[in-house]
Formats: structure tokens, sequence, C-alpha cells
């Protein structure tokens, strides 16, 4: 078979309807061959004859979408200096489109797969590894989008629901088995309902690329279930394909149902947030397979020890870097964010551990090349961009550092509202903070509450039950000893540690879970629910179920083992925040009375925070290490922000009471110079929430607010029930201010 010179662009392998050019980037090749397989597993291999600044490509008329292929670079092999090219390994191509299974299940892991022997690590392994490596393929560009728009919710409009996409809808009874735990599983009706009831207006689905399911848990009898072990960054992951269920998929077929999700998805008018692993592969350290990047050009892929080139460099935890100051691996990432928009038509992304490729050199640079390249690109500086702002080398943490354009996920946050509701004393000034959209980490650098992405749990970590039920985790099916997973999880049993049938402790623990959704709903920022909070999820007290594809990390929809009270409470609270632009403003609170134009009166202040008794907070009360009674008045004519169509933004005025103490407190009212009459529309005592409004002329959907409420003036007390939350809504107002 003779190759056509082809083109050095794009890489990877693209079809153009008569046949497919392939193109491979490495600058210490001395020879590329590319490898086709046919049904039966045979191999032929076809050099590729052109090089063009260090990529090497063909083109091969009549090879159709579905061809199986693979690489084969001849090389320099000296892993002492980071040369590590081995013709024997067969090598995934990095801008493979799709693969044809999954390693470690479909493919086992063998000797034959890594650079040396395993009994003389010293001594080279030239055994052939391609019947053991899942082939790349080649795929059909074409697809019916239909008039798929992105939904383009702007931030301070948006929920972001974090999913799995198996553990979503693995056990989910409505969606036919063979949908269940793949795309087409997410996207159906019951489960699009279920988001849309929530009020959900984006999903982040945890790693999709490509990834692979580890030895030392294949061994073990475990999978890779989160995902965060990516080998291919343009393939979406072949086990979460139902064609793969079904029987013997088309190759790349399940590149299409991942289409087709996210077009219903769009059609629901919610978006699609990928969680993204750009930081390492699945090659891990210097023992690790030779699967792809490394056979490839491992000096350009991976950031290797300076003074010890064998060795790599681990701001991840996992075993290797990848090389952010090689031109052709920021390329890389580049080509494939801007792939999964242009071709895959999602709205955003999530970086893990995104502090990583800040690294330059040394420390975390927020002005480094890929942020530079980022804000220029016209596709991806356009949809969200979400860093998980830590990783694991020195200076890390760095919530708060990113720039411009970028959310965050708010670690800050999630501790320190865990801290208030379980009663740590002194938390209360940060608890403030936290609650108004985190302003001393992203305001000086001119971003708005917004960057704050909030969340009080996560994937990483327990579920929002096992939260108030375990002090410890509790990790043992991992295998791992119990030393795996965080030891300090802010966490509290409230009085037993894991299931009990105490009822005062069950009613406790169901008032602090309706604590921790309301504080979250009606924080200012980005509010994020993991799956599965909304109906009681709990992973038995594990706090790492990284390695769980079982029933400990699925969503458990029967209803005997889910919680139906709960979830009707979190989409009414979704609701209530959706209903009142005063709980998802685009600017931050300044606490100053309010400039009126010529002619008006002065406005109140936009917030203001009140003690127990009712007299406003003083740097004093801030101060007091044992203070857990907060109330804040949030002006809803005091918004100063306008609608899309450049009216001005009008709502509601309501009180926050949080009451964190051990004990019933009895709360005043704020009097003179505030709101009059008030009526309680949100209580985590009963459960109760009220949607509604006041106002009679409105930009917003909402019902009018029911007459029978009960009715609080300035200056009443109220008895607050121990850790408890109350919203009261000013019902004195009958026209726009």
């Amino acid at each position: 078979m003779q190759p056509w010179p082809g083109t050095s662009y794009p890489l990877g392998a693209t079809y153009d309807g008569a046949g497919t050019n392939f193109a491979l980037f490495s600058e210490v090749a001395e020879g590329v061959e590319l490898c086709l397989f046919d049904e039966a597993g045979r191999e032929t291999c076809v050099p590729l004859p052109e090089r063009d600044g260090f990529v090497w490509h063909g083109y091969l008329p009549g090879v159709v979408p579905g061809q199986r292929y693979g690489y084969r670079v001849r090389g320099p092999h000296d892993p002492e200096q980071g040369l590590r090219c081995n013709s024997h390994k067969l090598l995934i191509d990095p801008y493979a489109k799709a693969l044809d299974g999954t390693l470690g299940t479909t493919y086992a892991w063998d000797e034959a797969l890594f650079g040396y022997h395993f009994d003389d690590p010293d001594e080279t392994n030239h055994d052939d590894s391609a019947q053991h490596v899942p082939k790349s393929v080649v795929v059909n560009p074409f697809f019916d989008w239909h008039e798929d728009r992105p939904p383009r919710t702007p931030y301070h409009d948006t929920v972001i629901y974090e999913a799995h996409v198996k553990g979503l809808t693995n056990l989910h009874p409505e969606v036919p088995e063979e949908m269940r735990g793949t795309y087409s599983g997410v996207s159906h009706p019951a489960v699009i309902a279920h988001l849309q009831r929530l009020g959900v207006t984006a999903i982040e689905l945890m790693p999709v690329h490509q990834f692979v399911h580890d030895d030392a848990l294949v061994q073990r009898g475990l999978r890779n279930y989160w995902g965060y072990n990516t080998i291919a960054f343009f393939a979406p992951h072949y086990g979460y394909a139902s064609v793969g269920i079904t029987g013997a998929p088309a190759p790349g077929a399940h590149v299409q149902e991942f289409k087709a999700m996210v077009r219903d998805l769009h059609a629901a008018g919610i978006e699609v947030i990928l969680d993204v692993v750009y930081n390492h592969t699945a090659e891990g350290n210097h023992q690790g397979p030779t699967l792809s990047m490394r056979g490839i050009d491992n000096q350009a892929y991976y950031r290797l020890v300076d003074d010890e080139p064998q060795y790599y460099m681990d701001y991840t935890g996992t075993g290797n870097s990848l090389n952010v100051r090689q031109p052709h691996t920021l390329q890389l990432i580049m080509d494939s964010l801007r792939y999964w928009v242009t071709e895959m038509h999602v709205d955003g992304f999530r970086f893990d551990l995104a502090s990583t490729l800040a690294r330059e050199f040394y420390d975390v640079d927020r002005l480094s090349t890929f942020f530079d390249l980022v804000q220029q690109d016209p596709v991806i500086s356009q949809v969200k961009l979400i860093a998980e702002p830590w990783d694991v080398g020195p200076g890390g943490y760095q919530v708060g550092n990113f720039p411009p354009g970028w959310t965050e996920w708010n670690g800050k946050y999630r501790d320190t509202v865990r801290d208030f509701w379980r009663g740590t004393p002194g938390t209360l000034g940060e608890f403030g903070s936290r609650l108004t959209g985190s302003s001393d980490l992203y305001q000086d650098d001119g971003r708005r509450p917004y960057a704050s992405v909030n969340f009080v749990t996560a994937h990483d970590g327990f579920t929002l039950n096992d939260l108030v039920s375990y002090n410890e985790k509790h990790n043992e099916a991992n295998g791992e000893g119990g030393q795996d997973g965080a030891d300090d999880n802010n966490s509290w049993n409230h009085g037993v540690e894991g299931p009990t049938d105490d009822a005062a402790i069950l009613e406790l623990r169901q008032r602090q879970r309706r604590n921790f959704l309301a504080t979250l709903f009606l924080s200012q920022g980005v509010p994020m629910l993991l799956h599965g909070d909304e109906i009681g999820r709990t992973q038995y007290g594990n706090n790492n179920g990284y390695c769980q594809d079982s029933e400990i990390s699925w969503m458990e929809w029967s209803p005997e083992k889910s919680d139906s009270e709960l979830m009707d409470y979190t989409s009414k609270v979704s609701e209530l925040r959706a209903s009142h632009p005063v709980f998802r403003r685009r600017r931050f609170f300044n606490g100053r009375p309010i400039r009126p134009a010529a002619g008006e009166p002065e406005v109140q202040r936009d917030i203001a925070w009140f003690t127990s008794s009712g007299e406003e907070m003083t740097d004093q009360d801030w101060e007091s290490g044992e203070a857990a009674v907060l109330t804040v008045f949030l002006n809803g004519d005091g918004i100063l922000e306008s609608d899309p169509r450049g009216q001005r933004v009008v709502d509601d005025t309501f009180l926050l009471i949080f009451n964190a103490h051990h004990e019933d407190v009895e709360v005043t009212l704020p009097g003179e110079g505030f709101p009059h009459r008030w009526a309680t529309v949100l209580d985590t005592t009963t459960g109760e929430v009220v949607v509604g409004t006041t106002r009679t002329t409105q930009t917003w959907n909402t019902p009018p607010l029911p007459d029978d409420l009960d009715d609080r003036v300035g200056g009443d007390v109220l008895t607050v029930t121990s850790r408890s939350m109350l919203l009261l809504q000013r019902t004195d107002v009958t026209e726009q201010a």
C-alpha cells in the first residue's frame, strides 16, 4: 500500500469522504509506521513518507471511518536520557478521535506493554504489544445536529450538577437497561426531567476522555471508576457507549452517541461541561507502560527531572505531568479543547488540578503561556472555564489566583460552610465573605461573584448524606488499608457514626442537609450540586470512591432508598434562587447607601448585617470567636444592574437568619430604618419553602406571594431553632421602587 504525501495539518486521522490523512508529531523519531488492522486483527504497516516541521504524515485513499490503526515509532531508546522510543510497542494516536476498547477491561495488562522486563528493569523489552493495546479508530466527522444551539446560560443564572455518566443512570428504573450507564442514558427523558425539576442549567460530567483501568486496581477486582487517568484527549470513553453493550459496536459509533447526548441536553436547555485531565496521562512514572506519548516523543510531552531525565516531575500525584512548556504539547491541549467545542458542541470545561497547567518552570504562574493562549483563542475563550485551583506540588493551592475569564471551584467556600454549620468557633467572618461571593478572593482582579463556583460536596469526599453521618472515612472496600482519602473532612456525625434509628439524630441530620442546600443556593456565586445529594445518596462513609464502580458510588433511585422529601425541598430552593435575582447578583455588594438619580429618594444600602439582638454588626461582633448567629439584610432595590434589555433589575427584599448554635436563639428583627413587614418563606426546621413575589411589576416569571403567610414586623423577636436557617421576605411592597 503506497500512501500519498498528504498534509502535516491537521494532526491525527482526518477523513475527507474519499480517504484519510494521517499526521503525527515526533521531533525525536527517525521513522514512523502507520499500522492498519483488519477485523481479524491482522496488521499492515505503512511507513509515513513525509516529514514537515517534525510532523510525519501521509494520505491513504480508500481508508474510511471504522478503520483501526496505531503507530510504531523508530528512534533512540536511552531511558537515562529520557529517550524511550521502542518500535515494538504499538502506540495510540494522541489525536485519536475514538478507541475501540478500554485498557484493563476489553484489553488485559501484559508485560509486553512495558518498555522493560519486570524481572530485569535495565533490559529493554522487545515484546510486541499490539494485541494488548486498544486501537485508534478513524471516525466519521459528519453528524446531523438538527438545529442545535448552545444554551449559553449566563454564569449568574447557572446551576451546575456534577455527575458521573455511569453512576447517574446505572440504576435508574425508567432508563432502558441497555442505555443505563451510557451517554444515551444521561440524555434519557427521565433523567432530563429530573435535572429540569432541580433547575439545573449545566451538567458537569466527570472525565469522559478515554481512560484506562490501572493494573493495580484490576488485580484487586476494582476499576478506575472516576476516570482521572486519560490516554486520549480527543476520544470519548468507549465504556460509556450503549452500542458497546447491545452487541459488537461499529468502531467509533460511540462518538455519534456522545454528540446525540449533547444535542438532546441542549434541546432541554442544559449545557454540557466536561471535567478534563490535561495535567497528566495514564502512562504514569518511569515504571509505567508505553502506550502513546512516551513512545512517540517522551521529552516533548512530559516534564522530566532536569538532572535525572529518566524520572518524571509529578505535580499531580499520578506519576507524570504534561510538559506545557513545549509548543506541540500546548497545541495538543488547545486542539483538544477546540475540538470538543466545535465538533462535539460542549459548553465548557472544568480543569482537573489546573495549577499544574500554570507551571511553566517550577512555580505556579497565572500568566503562563497556557492562559495566554486560552485568553486569545476565539473559540475556547467564549465557553465556561472552571479551574480546580490546586495541585499537589509546592505552592499549588491557588484559590482566587486564576486570571479574569476563569471561574474556580472555591474550596474555601466548602470548608467554611461545613465548619460554620458544625459549630466551629471563629468562622462567622469568613462565612459572611463566602456567602456574599468571596470578594476577598475575586474582586481585586476585576472578577465578579460568579467567579466562585460554590460547593459543599463534590465527587472527591463525602456525599451530603455522609457529611452529616460520619466523623471518619470508611474506605475499607478500596483495599488500601484506610490509607487513601482525606482524613480531615470537616464533617460531623451528630452523635452516632453512620446509620442510626435515633429519631432525634435523624431529624437533626435532615435539618443540617437542608441548611447546607439552602446556604448553597442562596449564596452569591454559581452553585454546584453533587449528583444524588438531592435524594440522600450515601457512599456508606467512603470518601474516595475513585475505584468503586459499584453500588457504593452509583446513584440509587428506588423509592425505598431515595429521599423524595429532600428532592422536593432541593427543587424548591433552586426555584427560589431562580425567581429572585437578589440571590444571583452580577456585582459584589458594597454595603454603602446607594446614591439615587437626580430627584429620587436615597435607597437603603444593598446589604446589612445584624446580631441576634437586631443591632448592626460591629468589628467586635465579627471577631467574636463564639458567634454563631447572623442576620443578613438583602435589598432587592439595591441590585443596580440591568437586564439583557437594559432595564433596571429590582427584586423583593429578604432577611437571611442563620443559627449554627447548639441551642435555640431569640433573634430580634431589624427595626427603625429597615423594611417593616416580613413573612417566612423558608424554614430548614420544617423544610417549608415558598416561592413568590410581592412586586406588582416584575421582569421575571414569579407567582404572587400567598396571603396566608405569617406576618412579622421590625422589632419582633423570633425563636430560631438550633442549627437552622430562616429566610424572611418583605411583604409591605406593592410596586417597584
